[in-house]
């Protein structure tokens, strides 16, 4: 659906040019590991999908879900040494940024998929 499209691509590029603002902290941390504001970010983004998209049969939104866990597990992968530091405000900001891209990746699959 998202992940074997060149925009997923780009976001995985954008995500690893931006790796060094995830290897230094800085005492503005909030209480939030790294992988718990990731989480908590695409979960939103997503849970905002679904309601928006009303159309979206279960098998529709099966798809998004196993999607999402791949989008998850890559981006595990690419922030695994990191994961559990506590977020600095800018991280957030960018995991933030990072989950409203998916979403609008979503967004266009959804919009092809329902013409």
């Amino acid at each position: 659906m998202v992940t074997d499209k060149p925009g997923y691509e780009h976001l995985i590029q954008f995500l690893t040019e931006n790796l060094a603002l995830f290897e230094r902290g800085d005492n503005s941390a909030s209480g939030k590991t790294l992988g718990e504001v990731l989480e908590e970010a695409i979960a939103e983004q997503i849970i905002q999908l679904c309601t928006q998209h009303t159309e979206l049969e279960m098998n529709h939104r099966s798809l998004i879900v196993r999607e999402v866990d791949g989008i998850m597990y890559d981006f595990q992968e690419v922030l695994a040494s990191v994961l559990k530091r506590p977020a600095t405000a800018q991280q957030t900001e960018l995991i933030q940024e990072v989950a409203l891209l998916i979403k609008n990746l979503f967004d266009n699959a959804i919009a092809d998929l329902m013409d």
